[in-house]
């Protein structure tokens, strides 16, 4: 199997159990296939900031993380290095997002470190919002949380991550 074939069509079985045994409620959405978080965010009519995009690093002595930031954001990986605390930060690649997450569509890793044996970093800018939502392991499903009830069961550690990708308000980016 391809970095890029379809694994699965519904959501991450282990998700839904993760979110039902941390007391995390939620509401599972299906879409349309979409593949960016910004395109996703647009189909399900939720502002692209309050869309949570899960991306795989790994840092200079091979320690794996995910890191969560808006959607309208991107990764800055200098910021990123001193979260981590560490002199290095890459992006994984498909396949090494694959070997991380088998169960999920690439692109598609819900911010739940416990299913992947990873932890979890986020943006300032995700803790602004009362809830947030975020793929599911598919490009077909989301799931919308409690930003607190996420953040306290995922034990999130927040830092300065990113940088806003498309300055101004989000109706004026679509």
């Amino acid at each position: 199997m391809s970095a890029t074939e379809t694994v699965q069509a519904g959501p991450h079985a282990g998700l839904l159990d993760w979110l039902a045994s941390h007391d995390v409620e939620y509401e599972l959405r299906e879409h349309p296939l979409t593949i960016t978080a910004r395109e996703t965010a647009r189909v399900e009519g939720i502002d692209p900031r309050r869309f949570a995009k899960t991306l795989g690093v790994e840092t200079a002595d091979g320690t794996r993380a995910l890191v969560v930031l808006d959607a309208t954001d991107r990764l800055d990986l200098v910021r990123a290095r001193k979260v981590l605390n560490t002199g290095l930060v890459r992006l994984l690649d498909e396949a090494e997002l694959v070997e991380l997450a088998p169960e999920c569509e690439v692109g598609t890793i819900p911010p739940v470190g416990d299913l992947f044996g990873v932890r979890v970093y986020a943006d300032y800018a995700v803790r602004e919002d009362p809830e947030i939502t975020f793929h599911a392991g598919s490009h077909r499903y989301t799931v919308t949380v409690d930003r607190s009830s996420w953040e306290k069961a995922a034990q999130v550690t927040y830092g300065d991550l990113a940088v806003e990708s498309e300055p101004g308000p989000a109706w004026a980016n679509s």
